[in-house]
């Protein structure tokens, strides 16, 4: 069983910036895809951001340019700049091994003046 657990999220305003970490309970270097992920308060939650095995990475358009996800042995990180009122959300790391995909508890991020 594989932990995954968050950090990094806050309170910030508008235009500010945010990591978040990602900590996993054993080595990442296998997974597949390893993926940030949100939910705001009555929506469906959605991909922000994405990393192969490879290094290839995939950022829908409402943060492109502004997010950017790295990893390394054990952890994967997501930095967000030029935080936006609609970036408020709980964001949450995926990892995607061959035998299955596992989720953190989520970090709180609030963008607000």
């Amino acid at each position: 069983q594989v932990q995954l657990v968050e950090s990094g999220g806050g309170l910030v305003q508008p235009g500010d910036s945010l990591r978040l970490s990602c900590s996993a309970s054993t080595s990442i270097v296998s997974a597949n895809t390893m993926g940030w992920y949100r939910q705001a308060p009555g929506k469906p939650r959605e991909l922000v951001a994405l990393i192969a095995s490879g290094g290839s990475t995939n950022y829908p358009d409402s943060v492109k340019g502004r997010f950017t996800i790295s990893r390394d042995i054990t952890k994967v990180y997501l930095q967000m700049n030029s935080l936006k009122p609609e970036d408020t959300a709980v964001y949450y790391c995926k990892i995607n091994f061959r035998y299955g995909d596992y989720w953190g508890q989520g970090t709180q991020v609030t963008v607000s003046s």
